[in-house]
């Protein structure tokens, strides 16, 4: 299999953004926001390759969540299992920005590591600290089987 390259992280990266925030718009339209969700994590994670470590940044309580059904839960909420959930990915985002400190590049594996940058619909703009671990999928898409995200530390 080809090494990954930049260009595909940082494609990865925009794709992913752009999913963020048609979650959030298939929501305020009124439309099943789940089941795009579902397909976001369908299309960009690797749940149905082995195992995915994914740590959002809003959870604390269930804070790891290595199974399609805690992510999911953690995008759009409404499962009892995660009662902490809100639905990240419903608010309504108008951009996703991300900002890489670093990519490692090791062949079929990348790592990414910086801030992302999430604009909401009055222009505020949230600062996000994260590290995304990437490998191919089965027809060479790339694939997030690491997800660490944290707000900054607040002194």
């Amino acid at each position: 299999m080809a090494a990954i390259t930049r260009q595909e992280v940082e494609a990865a990266q925009a794709t992913w953004g752009e999913g963020v925030v048609a979650i959030g718009q298939v929501f305020q339209d009124g439309g099943d926001y789940t089941a795009r969700a579902r397909q976001h994590i369908d299309e960009l994670y690797g749940y149905g390759l082995g195992h995915v470590v994914f740590k959002p940044t809003l959870a604390a309580d269930a804070q790891f969540r290595n199974d399609v059904k805690g992510a999911l839960s953690y995008f759009v909420a409404g499962n009892s299992g995660y009662p902490e959930d809100h639905g990240f990915a419903i608010k309504p985002w108008t951009a996703v920005r991300f900002e890489n400190c670093g990519i490692l590049l090791l062949g079929d594996v990348a790592l990414a590591m910086g801030n992302y940058f999430f604009t909401e619909l009055n222009g505020d703009v949230t600062k996000v600290e994260y590290s995304f671990g990437y490998t191919r999928g089965a027809g060479g898409e790339l694939r997030i089987v690491l997800h660490h995200s944290s707000l900054p530390y607040q002194p």
